[in-house]
């Protein structure tokens, strides 16, 4: 069994196309159902085991495979069949990672080295919701549940011993920023959060120190809202009420679950005219978005896409690549370890074979010694027999390996194992 990932991320992908291969939470076990069972026999590559983290910023699959070659190809005609996207375009942003390399890469996605944030830390408990749903979801055997646990542990120990998460810029800090660039400070602008998620809240906090005349949080759930609202001592409105309400403000967070866009064109254009053309912010942490694209053509509105935040975040990166480099160290020292691991993991079945034949060998033995004591066979003889017979039985495989040893370097292998192995130790 090996470990293969296909995945895409925000350096091999445009935000339009990781849109339309993400997948939602309440998906992920549905689709690593139909995964294993249309990719369980040969012609599929026999995928026994997998996981799906599906982020703003990346879509992969981890998987453990008996067939790497037929699997890569099987994994990304399936998400192209789920995702109704293009088996070409879909090869051009996507890349494949085997084994090790796979590893490296779980490593490296948890200690934040891969993200577009460097550093940032949201993406260790993204994998870990990622870890439980594929759990819960029958996804995990022995090689997943090791690499997630040993995913886990690297993380904590880069973050634990480097700066990589120092003075990293996060998405929501980024936002704030852009905004204070539009509206210099933000004392007097009216925001709108809209979603009440994680992400949500994480920006929401961001903006609320910098203590804007109005806080506003929009929700399906009007109960969600109104705790988070709350909590920022703002108000609550339905998500029902946002096409005539969007127009009282000046900056619109939208980050919510929705697989189509909630804030359209002509939302907006209404707005503008509203608003006598006065600038509007609109920031889209959504993936899928949530904000039409279209949105961004017109006069007086701004919209930033993660992508964008993104660009602004990357102005952060030069002064921490002391700390990546250390970071990298760990990986690798870690990556090693795994790799031992699999080593032993692959002598398991020939170390249990061997128990086995050696249990069956002695057993007989065993049986044919009881039967010559029961004729009345002296038992001094009858132990010296059972020795020589079991020595004869265990030398014999040995034995015929030396003899049919193909060459020097061959046959002093052999006799170095045979030392270790009949040491008196």
């Amino acid at each position: 069994m090996q470990l293969l990932t296909l995945g895409l991320n925000h350096t091999t992908a445009p935000l339009a196309v990781r849109e339309r291969v993400a997948f939602l939470a309440d998906e992920v076990g549905a689709t690593i159902g139909r995964l294993r069972e249309r990719l369980r026999d040969p012609a599929g590559g026999r995928v026994s085991e997998a996981a799906i983290v599906s982020t703003c910023n990346r879509t992969e699959l981890y998987c453990a495979v008996e067939e790497p070659d037929v699997a890569q190809h099987a994994l990304r005609e399936f998400v192209a069949s789920e995702r109704r996207l293009d088996l070409i375009e879909l090869q051009r942003h996507s890349y494949v990672l085997p084994h090790v390399s796979a590893v490296r890469h779980a490593f490296r996605v948890a200690s934040g080295l891969d993200s577009m944030v460097l550093g940032e830390p949201q993406i260790l408990g993204q994998m870990k919701e990622a870890e439980k749903l594929a759990r819960n979801a029958g996804g995990l055997g022995l090689m997943l549940n090791h690499l997630f646990q040993r995913t886990f542990a690297v993380a904590k120990e880069v973050r634990s011993t480097t700066e990589i998460g120092t003075q990293s810029v996060s998405m929501a800090a980024a936002a704030v920023r852009v905004a204070r660039k539009i509206f210099g400070d933000l004392d007097g602008s009216h925001v709108l959060f809209v979603g009440a998620g994680e992400m949500i809240e994480l920006t929401a906090t961001h903006f609320a120190a910098q203590r804007p005349k109005s806080i506003t949080v929009a929700n399906r759930t009007l109960e969600r809202a109104d705790a988070l609202a709350a909590r920022l001592h703002g108000q609550s409105m339905k998500l029902g009420d946002l096409p005539d309400g969007i127009a009282k403000f000046d900056i619109v967070v939208s980050c919510t679950a929705s697989l189509l866009p909630i804030i359209g064109l002509g939302m907006v254009e209404r707005a503008i005219r509203t608003r006598r053309h006065k600038p509007m912010f609109i920031v889209d942490m959504a993936v899928p978005r949530d904000v039409e694209p279209e949105v961004a053509r017109l006069d007086d509105v701004y919209v930033h896409t993660v992508d964008d935040l993104g660009k602004v975040v990357a102005s952060g990166n030069d002064t921490r690549q002391a700390a990546v480099a250390q970071a990298e160290a760990i990986i690798e020292s870690r990556v090693r370890d795994f790799e031992e691991w699999i080593r032993v993991r692959r002598a398991v079945p020939t170390i249990q074979d061997l128990h086995s034949r050696a249990d069956a060998m002695r057993a007989r033995e065993l049986q044919r010694a009881l039967k010559l004591l029961a004729k009345g066979e002296p038992p001094e003889r009858v132990i010296d027999q059972l020795s020589h017979a079991l020595t004869n039985k265990f030398l014999h495989d040995p034995m015929s390996a030396l003899r049919a040893a193909g060459d020097d370097a061959e046959h002093a292998r052999l006799q170095a194992l045979l030392a270790r192995f009949y040491s008196d130790n």
